[in-house]
């Protein structure tokens, strides 16, 4: 008994019951839907949800220069506020700067991403419909 086929009753103690999702049509349902597109859809090998291989290396590598000029950023604004043993709180700004940087870097790295794999997946739809 897996707990998807459950349901939790309301009563003055938890009880479970067991529901029977039986599909007599399934069979039917699936061979026709992949019979219909297997005859539209392009070969395995074309589609692809990576990015390639020298995107997510530039993301990679611009995710991590991000963080490094935010770290100096944040030092520099420490710096110029500071004076005497200003050991921690540069090591805080380096930090803050460098993990909001990077975050920021990310999020606009992945949006990148996912953008450039629907462009492709359309542009791999247009050859293969034409």
């Amino acid at each position: 008994m897996n707990l998807s086929s459950c349901v939790l009753v309301p009563t003055s103690s938890v009880t479970l019951l067991q529901v029977d999702h039986a599909v007599p049509m399934s069979d039917t349902y699936d061979s026709d839907v992949s019979s219909q597109t297997s005859n539209s859809m392009p070969s395995p090998a074309a589609l692809s949800a990576l990015p390639s291989r020298v995107a997510r290396i530039l993301a990679f590598v611009s995710i991590c220069l991000g963080g490094a000029f935010g770290g100096l950023i944040g030092f520099a604004l420490v710096d110029i506020q500071c004076s005497g043993n200003c050991a921690t709180p540069e090591g805080l700004g380096i930090l803050i700067g460098a993990t909001l940087a990077a975050g920021g870097t990310a999020i606009v790295a992945v949006l990148v991403l996912r953008a450039l794999g629907e462009w492709r997946e359309i542009s791999d739809r247009m050859e293969t419909t034409s």
